[in-house]
């Protein structure tokens, strides 16, 4: 038996896993929940993610764990000596350092603004919440803007965002960052920013990216 990863095909967070199980050479088997069934609400989902959402993980031994940033880190520390190295030695207290502040980044000036647009452009009419808003998305826009004003100047240092070196925090980006191009909000790509695009362009094309932006 393989790892089982629980989760929609398509769905931002089953892919922010898919992508580090793929970078870290880890064979895993998708057992779809489809979400337009609202599949993960139900009791027997429920049992297992008590949040109702996607995804969680089952490992041979019958370890579980969900959370999808959670679930990175794990596979980052238990599978180190695996495929692309992606979290730092524990023991290395200063790299380490870095990568906790380049991954609090990720979550806290990145996370907020990128999943308010793609809820407010694709989630909110997909699931008639009511129509887009473009006051919000204005808003929304121009804060992210603000943010990435700060990822150029980091970037301007560094080829990642810790260091020079891939780490999940570049790569937990990567599947809100794609709906930012797919609703039209250009962001990460322009020439107004050249070391976010340079930076953009560097993780987007990692075969692991390539082989699950489709669909874990």
């Amino acid at each position: 038996m393989v790892l089982k990863l629980y989760g929609f095909p398509s769905s931002t967070c089953t892919r922010r896993v898919a992508v580090v199980l793929k970078e870290k050479n880890i064979p895993y088997e998708l057992v779809p929940v489809d979400l337009t069934k609202n599949e993960q609400k139900n009791p027997e989902f429920v049992k297992n993610q008590p949040f109702g959402q996607v995804p969680y993980i089952v490992e041979e031994d019958g370890f579980q764990l969900f959370e999808s940033r959670a679930i990175g880190r794990y596979i980052a520390l238990k599978y180190a000596g695996q495929g692309t190295k992606l979290i730092p030695d524990p023991s290395d207290f200063k790299k380490t350092a870095l990568f906790e502040q380049a991954a609090s980044i990720e979550l806290s000036n990145f996370d907020p603004f990128a999943y308010g647009l793609a809820t407010e452009k694709v989630f909110k009419p997909r699931k008639g919440l009511g129509e887009t808003d473009p006051k919000v998305v204005a808003q929304l826009t121009q804060q992210l803007e603000a943010k990435l004003d700060a990822y150029e100047q980091l970037l301007s240092k560094t080829k990642y965002l810790a260091g020079d070196e891939v780490t999940l925090a570049d790569l937990f980006h990567l599947s809100y960052g794609a709906m930012l191009s797919v609703i039209g909000i250009n962001v990460l790509e322009t020439d107004k920013r050249p070391n976010v695009a340079r930076w953009w362009k560097d993780i987007t094309s990692r075969p692991a990216w390539q082989a699950v932006k489709d669909g874990a």
